[in-house]
């Protein structure tokens, strides 16, 4: 019986050799290209990231499209980021993007994600269809080599990674930000957004910037845990006054501080607010996933903007951005985007607003958290993964959906909301998420307080009674 591939938040993600296979991606391309067949889409865009196996993976599928006769444009010059290939779709008006990437998840895995014409993640009801589309192996016994579909121009190659950049150089003041943002350290995690910043801002001090699929073993997510080099080189370097960090395809952030501080996705998300809004006049709406601090409802308030809150997968925000007028749509995990760009997330996008932003006001990052605590009161997240037994996580999330939960610890719970996961409210604006992940063995489990040592305390105390 075939390997059940379900689609995450985010995409199918699975250990490369045992469930992600040349011959399982053949199905999930081919499933692609009859959802493509059917709606009548004639074009698509390929990319894959710095993973091992990318290159064989993105030709696989296109060589399973360009059966179907499909026309497929294919990154030229080697790996590249999600956000590239977005755009591309747009720039090249392709019905569809694909990116071969695991984004944050470690370094044994890889993935497939989908990208709809307007350059952002497809919608899930699209993203259903294709998976209900998976055959149990893939109907085609030869797929035809990638010099045949090119001679009959079924496949080209596409520089996703130049058209990047001369979009980034159009919408930003790059001088400006060299001269008065700062020297900026800047950690690709070994990802795809490496050679991107190497060219926008070539006088960063680089960490990680090779090409290395094994990752030494870390998985590339930009949180503080994984990036202590960087915390540690700007603490001993004066002169760097912050730090940027992305994802494995470069579609999530991570920023410090010039004191090496991290600087978590909620409170860049409240800075991208406070820029955009209250220094640019921008307006529209403010979109965030369940799981990202309700400070940002609190200032979207306080400047009479609408808001929304959507289920964790930045999928969510996407579809709401392709129909309304958004200004600052986020998720807790590090995606972002803001309006006048594509409605996708952008470790790169983000990292050089904010230093736009630095560079503008003449202030550092930690003067524009300080800003925005002026606005909304300070606060503190923090997130503990937690890799248990299945059991175990089916227990929690039964005791859960039971409210069996009265208190953890010395906190009692007065109000639960589960939009998606459970979020305990203890009052205060004090609270405790548990939800298990999309894309990952693991159940996570979150907390907001006014201080990371309270967090701190929240978190072993739901630790302590859940387990």
């Amino acid at each position: 019986m075939a390997v059940p591939i379900k689609f995450g938040t985010d995409g199918w993600r699975a250990i490369i050799g045992d469930d992600f296979t040349v011959d399982n991606v053949k199905r999930v391309a081919e499933a692609t290209a009859l959802f493509m067949k059917k709606h009548k889409m004639k074009k698509a865009v390929i990319g894959y990231d710095c993973r091992f196996g990318g290159l064989l993976f993105a030709a696989t599928t296109a060589r399973v499209l360009g059966a179907y006769g499909i026309q497929c444009h294919i990154a030229s010059g080697g790996f590249v980021s999600t956000p590239m290939v977005s755009l591309g779709v747009v720039k090249l008006k392709a019905s569809l993007g694909i990116v071969i990437t695991a984004s944050h998840n470690p370094p044994s895995y890889n993935g497939y994600k989908l990208k709809a014409s307007y350059g952002g993640p497809m919608i899930p009801s699209e993203v259903q269809a294709v998976e209900d589309m998976i055959p149990e192996t893939c109907s085609l016994s030869e797929l035809p080599s990638l010099r045949e579909l090119t001679e009959k121009g079924l496949l080209k190659e596409a520089d996703l990674e130049g058209i990047y950049l001369k979009h980034a150089r159009r919408n930003f003041d790059l001088k400006l930000i060299k001269s008065s943002a700062g020297k900026i350290a800047y950690d690709a995690m070994y990802g795809a957004g490496q050679n991107a910043v190497k060219k926008l801002l070539p006088r960063c001090v680089f960490l990680h910037c090779d090409n290395n699929p094994g990752m030494h073993g870390q998985a590339p997510e930009p949180i503080h845990r994984n990036l202590l080099l960087l915390s540690e080189t700007i603490k001993k370097n004066p002169k760097i006054t912050a730090g940027l960090a992305n994802d494995g395809d470069a579609d999530r952030i991570g920023l410090y501080d010039e004191d090496g501080n991290f600087v978590d996705s909620h409170h860049i998300l409240l800075i991208l607010l406070l820029y955009l809004h209250k220094y640019k006049g921008m307006t529209g709406k403010v979109v965030f996933t369940f799981s990202v601090t309700d400070k940002l409802k609190k200032m979207a308030e306080k400047f009479g903007l609408p808001y929304e809150i959507t289920k964790v997968g930045f999928k969510y925000i996407a579809e709401i951005m392709t129909k309304e007028d958004v200004l600052v749509g986020g998720e807790e995990s590090g995606g972002l985007a803001v309006k006048g760009h594509i409605p996708e997330r952008d470790g790169v996008w983000m990292g050089l607003l904010v230093f736009e932003f630095m560079a503008r006001t003449g202030k550092t990052l930690k003067g524009l958290v300080e800003e925005v605590y002026k606005e909304v009161g300070a606060f503190s997240f923090d997130r503990d993964d937690l890799h248990i037994t299945e059991a175990q996580k089916q227990n929690v999330i039964k005791m859960c959906k039971e409210r069996a939960y009265t208190a953890f610890g010395s906190y009692k719970i007065k109000g639960v909301d589960d939009l998606d996961g459970w979020k305990f409210q203890f009052g205060d604006e004090k609270w405790v998420m548990i939800r298990a992940s999309g894309t990952e063995p693991v159940l996570r489990v979150y907390a907001q307080s006014p201080s990371a040592a309270e967090c701190r305390a929240m978190l072993d105390a739901a630790k302590a009674t859940i387990l």
